[in-house]
């Protein structure tokens, strides 16, 4: 039998989801930071510059920030004045990320097209991994999470920050109700996206709970990993290093 993984609510052939995922944000490219302001109104912003907080990129660190695509995560590590190596699948998206730091005359990031699961750099040269939005749209999480591991030095620090499943029981009601309903609507409108909109938000009712991903990152042999819930859990920081 072929394996398979989740596309949104289907289950897809495995060897399919890497280019179905690959269309998806070849679509959305160009209004991905417009449609993350209007999903989120602007908290996605809070959100990861409370994450780079947590990661506390230092001066000449070697840091890996994986589906970096238009540069949001790694900016605000490069100011720090670390030096970020961008990689994403996704070459549309890597351009705008070119095109946004060019605007904004930051120079010295790396840019490198790469897949999470078979990354080609090699073993132990990042004190730090990163990756925000984007360990969910990856066909096998295992496999990225030990190439994570594998990429890192002795004591290198994982840290993602990702959607989960918020535990306030009326704001998961609303919230659930609000990402089915409108997100795809603003998707249409705002990006002329129904579908990929759909997909993102059902990506996330597929991914495992805080707990399970907590289990898969220890699994993946990282130690003293720690999970911050962000609005019950809606958003969570997770964390764990390489011993």
């Amino acid at each position: 039998m072929n394996d398979t993984v989740s596309f949104g609510y289907r289950d897809v052939d495995a060897t399919q989801k890497t280019g179905m995922v690959k269309g998806v944000f070849s679509n959305v490219a160009g209004k991905y930071d417009l449609m993350n302001d209007a999903m989120s109104a602007g908290a996605h912003r809070l959100w990861k510059d409370q994450f780079v907080k947590r990661v506390k990129p230092q001066p000449g660190e070697a840091i890996l920030d994986m589906a970096g695509g238009t540069g949001d995560i790694a900016f605000r590590m490069h100011t720090k004045g670390a030096n970020v190596t961008v990689s994403d699948i996704n070459p549309e998206m890597l351009a705008v990320g070119m095109e946004r730091a060019e605007k904004k005359g930051l120079t010295g990031l790396a840019w490198s097209e790469q897949n999470a699961e078979t990354l080609s750099f090699p073993d132990r040269q990042f004190d730090a991994y990163t990756i925000a939005f984007g360990i969910r749209n990856v066909t096998h999480i295992d496999k990225a999470l030990a190439e994570a591991h594998r990429v890192l030095k002795f004591g290198g620090r994982f840290f993602c920050l990702e959607f989960s499943t918020t535990l306030w029981p009326g704001f998961a009601d609303v919230y659930d109700a609000y990402s089915h309903h409108l997100v795809p609507k603003l998707g249409k409108l705002l990006a002329n996206d129904e579908e990929s909109y759909r997909y993102l938000i059902e990506s996330i009712r597929r991914f495992p709970d805080m707990a399970k991903f907590e289990g898969m990152i220890r699994a993946a042999g990282f130690t003293q990993t720690k999970v911050e819930p962000i609005l019950g859990g809606l958003v969570a920081i997770h964390s764990g290093w390489k011993a």
